[in-house]
């Protein structure tokens, strides 16, 4: 006996009933006032205001082509305020990584698919699996040895030729230049233009440090002032790091503010914690340098000329001394000799001109006894011719010349008549 069944057929739905249907049983589970959280692996990530990311799951393999796909969504308006603090943290979601999201079901029947939307990022798990990446990164880069690389380039002496990887007009750029302009050394600064934030930064990183380093400059610094984590992303990019170790110039860095450290900072030369403590320390490179090879020894010359010329000064007092000393006794001395020798002069002299008197009384004595006078007195006379000669012989004279005769009390003058000879 067959017993006639009382449940009532199901009725057959439309498709738009069908999906009416099941969006409210969604909705009453997964739905906006029901959201879940979902982990899952980026796949795929297309942003134009609104972004769209395809998750899959995180324990299947990229190979396993039945892998469950998640396709997720967050509108402008949501994603705007994600995105910023995102960026301040320094996360960008790229395929690989692994993410969980808060959101909720939603169904477009059109073309009949099931899409989830995002309204939660969970910041902590990716900031921790950034962390975790750049470890690897770190830990890779120095099991390859390229974080010591740049260290071990040999520093000029004298950097003065400066090779600058740096946003002009930026507070950074201004702050390192200006240590360098208010210095008192010329440097020389090559300048090649970067952005020093977004996506494309790093690229061009790369090439102004590849281009810097064919230049021939001393050292190539590479300088960004503060900003959020996510502003300072570049430089925690491989590419920068491996950039520099292959660097053949010193690359010094000065990044962010203190306690900001890049991966670029692992990698260089040198290491400054601002952009102003890195002009400093670029400064002072060439000021001790010229401390050492300039200013001391110039100062140690100064010193040894100035004790030089005081001893010589001090010699030329003494042998000034000894010199007025010498001068003085020798002077004295020349005047002692001066008043003997005037003494003895006098002395001499007395004796000289008495011995003279006593001679010209003798002689006076003697030619008063030949005074022609006195032959005068005694009757003898003395004839001169017209010229004043005196009449020796006859033939001193002719006839009729007039002549002079001399007498004790007078002279005759006569004309000569008559010559009579001894014979």
């Amino acid at each position: 006996m067959e017993l006639e069944s009382t449940s009532e057929p199901e009725p057959v739905l439309e498709v738009g009933e069908f999906y009416q249907l099941m969006t409210a049983q969604l909705e009453a589970a997964f739905g906006r006032r029901h959201p879940h959280w979902v982990r899952g692996e980026i796949a795929k990530v297309y942003e134009k205001g609104h972004v769209y990311i395809d998750l899959v799951d995180a324990g299947s393999a990229s190979s396993d082509t039945k892998r469950p796909v998640l396709n997720t969504h967050c509108w402008a308006t949501q994603w705007a305020p994600i995105k910023r603090k995102l960026g301040e943290d320094a996360v960008a979601l790229k395929p690989g990584m692994i993410v969980s999201f808060l959101g909720y079901v939603d169904v477009y029947a059109p073309q009949g698919k099931i899409g989830f939307t995002i309204t939660q990022v969970d910041v902590q798990s990716l900031l921790g699996d950034v962390a975790r990446r750049r470890q690897e990164l770190i830990a890779r880069l120095r099991g390859e040895g390229l974080l010591e690389t740049n260290k071990r380039v040999e520093l000029a002496a004298v950097p003065l030729r400066v090779g600058l990887v740096a946003s002009p007009g930026t507070e950074g750029y201004n702050d390192f230049t200006g240590q360098l302009l208010n210095s008192r050394f010329g440097f020389e600064v090559t300048l090649v233009k970067t952005a020093v934030q977004g996506d494309t930064a790093p690229a061009q990183i790369v090439s102004a440090i590849e281009a810097l380093d064919a230049h021939g400059v001393d050292i190539i610094c590479l300088v960004r002032g503060g900003g959020s984590k996510g502003d300072l992303a570049c430089f925690d990019d491989e590419r920068v790091a491996r950039a520099i170790a292959r660097a053949q110039t010193p690359v010094f860095t000065g990044i962010g503010h203190t306690g900001d450290e890049s991966i670029a900072d692992l990698a260089a030369h040198t290491v400054a914690i601002t952009p102003t403590k890195l002009g400093e320390e670029v400064v002072a490179l060439v000021d001790n340098w010229y401390e050492r090879r300039i200013r001391v020894p110039t100062q140690r010359i100064l010193d040894a000329t100035a004790e030089i010329l005081e001893e010589a000064t001090e010699y030329a007092a003494e042998r000034r001394r000894t010199m007025i000393f010498a001068v003085r006794d020798r002077l004295r001395a020349e005047q002692r000799h001066l008043t003997t020798t005037r003494a003895n002069l006098l002395t001499h002299s007395r004796h000289v001109l008495a011995s003279a008197e006593q001679l010209l009384a003798s002689k006076k004595q003697l030619l008063g006894a030949y005074d022609p006078k006195r032959r005068l007195a005694q009757g003898w006379s003395i004839v001169t011719d017209e010229g004043g000669r005196v009449v020796r012989r006859l033939s001193d004279v002719h006839v009729g010349a007039q002549v002079s005769v001399a007498l004790s009390d007078g002279r005759i003058d006569a004309t000569v008549t008559q010559m009579n000879g001894a014979g």
